[in-house]
């Protein structure tokens, strides 16, 4: 498969024109992943332009991409957006980088009650720079042709407005059902929401408002996973039932 990269900016090119990675995706490109001139590569920006072409010249600070096609996928409807509870040392990024590379369309960073980490206004800044950082380098990974957004830090009560205008699924051991019973009609547009809580679960009050707003309660299996790995197991059973997979 042809080594992809990354633009920030919309792609307007079209065949027969070029287009110049710069900054750090051209030394990415010239220095890290040696591309070489004649080599097959592809370029996207993350909001559904991909490009395929040939690298025309390389330089540590600009390669040119002579482009032979250009595809332009449509925006996922409906979305899946992973409501992800801040957890500590890396596993909140881990569940971000995983949940990125299967599919997910927007990562919302919540505020739950039993979060050991804390972000204040500074920290909530760096942080979701921080996972937006994660998202862009798993999607170019997995050659994503939409890069899901991260949202701003959510409360609770946030979290509950959402509930009410989405599908929205709280990963929860204790609940009485599973999530892979669950009919999801793929023509119903609504956002698709799984809230995953921290390493202490969800509080029972941050429960109790999820449900009163319409949320339903679903377990996975038998066992109780941990935060970094309850929100991709729940996306890769939505993609299958939404026939993405």
């Amino acid at each position: 498969m042809p080594l992809h990269f990354l633009l920030d900016t919309p792609l307007a090119a079209l065949p027969g024109e070029a287009v110049t990675l710069t900054g750090a995706e051209a030394h990415h490109a010239a220095t890290v992943r040696r591309v070489r001139v004649g080599e097959d590569v592809t370029v996207g920006d993350g909001r559904g332009a991909w490009l395929s072409g040939t690298v025309e010249s390389v330089a540590p600070r600009e390669v040119v991409v002579r482009v032979d096609g250009r595809t332009d996928a449509p925006a996922p409807s409906p979305r899946i957006v992973l409501v992800q509870a801040l957890a500590k040392g890396d596993r909140d990024e881990l569940a971000v980088q995983a949940a990125t590379e299967l599919g997910v369309d927007e990562i919302v960073p919540w505020q739950a009650a039993r979060s050991v980490s804390r972000w204040d206004a500074a920290k909530a800044a760096k942080g979701r720079v921080r996972w937006a950082s994660i998202v862009r380098e798993a999607g170019k990974q997995a050659h994503r042709a939409w890069l899901p957004e991260v949202a701003e830090l959510a409360s609770t009560k946030e979290l509950t407005q959402r509930a009410r205008a989405s599908r929205t699924f709280v990963l929860e051991p204790t609940a009485g059902g599973g999530l892979s019973g669950v009919i999801l009609d793929p023509d119903d547009r609504r956002d698709v929401v799984l809230v995953v809580g921290p390493e202490g679960g969800i509080a029972p009050e941050e429960l109790s408002s999820l449900e009163e707003a319409d949320a339903r309660l679903v377990r996975l299996g038998d066992t109780v996973l941990r935060t970094s790995t309850a929100g991709p197991a729940a996306l890769a059973v939505v993609s299958i039932a939404l026939g993405r997979w």
